[in-house]
């Protein structure tokens, strides 16, 4: 048990049933009444961030969670076929798990995998990923100026805004959090 003299950002503890992550926490001592620990939490099931104001030294369970290194392998339809890298076991994930982040996912990709009790409650790809553009408009001459962008379809399914010089078949650096182009990828 923790409590919450124990708070620490990336902390994991269980509340309600669910597992949730310490983003950022504040104590505060008002001058008058008791003191309290404001918090915004991510619960890592459905990914989603609260607000919590907890009383100082509220008790709860900490939840031990392992993040393992892991490679996404293919797509059977159903559920996402994941590697350990260490024991080359494959285990099928749900794509309720994956989520919105599935649309970056490439064969051979590196993901890292957060596993609690021995089930993986949460995967994380990395910050970036170089992807191919195999669809997007003509480029149009002297449009630079005028700073905006065109949708381009990536190889894997997914749309990014990218500037106009941009073509088909370039590789260009998307950064997974933003969904936003950062780079073209040199050959």
């Amino acid at each position: 048990m923790i409590d919450t003299s124990d708070f620490r950002n990336g902390l994991h503890f269980i509340q309600d049933n669910e597992i949730f992550t310490i983003i950022e926490f504040q104590h505060v001592k008002p001058g008058k009444g008791g003191a309290f620990v404001r918090t915004k939490l991510k619960n890592l099931k459905s990914g989603a961030v609260i607000d919590k104001t907890f009383r100082a030294g509220e008790r709860m369970e900490q939840a031990i969670v392992e993040r393992k290194e892991m490679e996404y392998l293919y797509n059977d339809g159903t559920d996402f076929i994941l590697m350990d890298m260490e024991t080359y076991d494959q285990i099928p994930v749900s794509s309720q798990l994956i989520g919105d982040q599935a649309k970056y996912l490439k064969e051979n990709t590196p993901v890292s995998s957060m596993i609690y009790n021995n089930n993986i409650i949460g995967v994380d790809l990395p910050m970036f990923v170089e992807l191919e553009v195999t669809e997007t408009t003509a480029n149009m001459k002297g449009d630079t100026a005028s700073g905006g962008g065109k949708p381009a379809t990536l190889e894997t399914g997914a749309v990014v805004n990218v500037p106009f010089f941009i073509s088909v078949g370039e590789k260009i650096k998307v950064d997974t959090r933003t969904d936003t182009y950062m780079e073209r990828v040199k050959s």
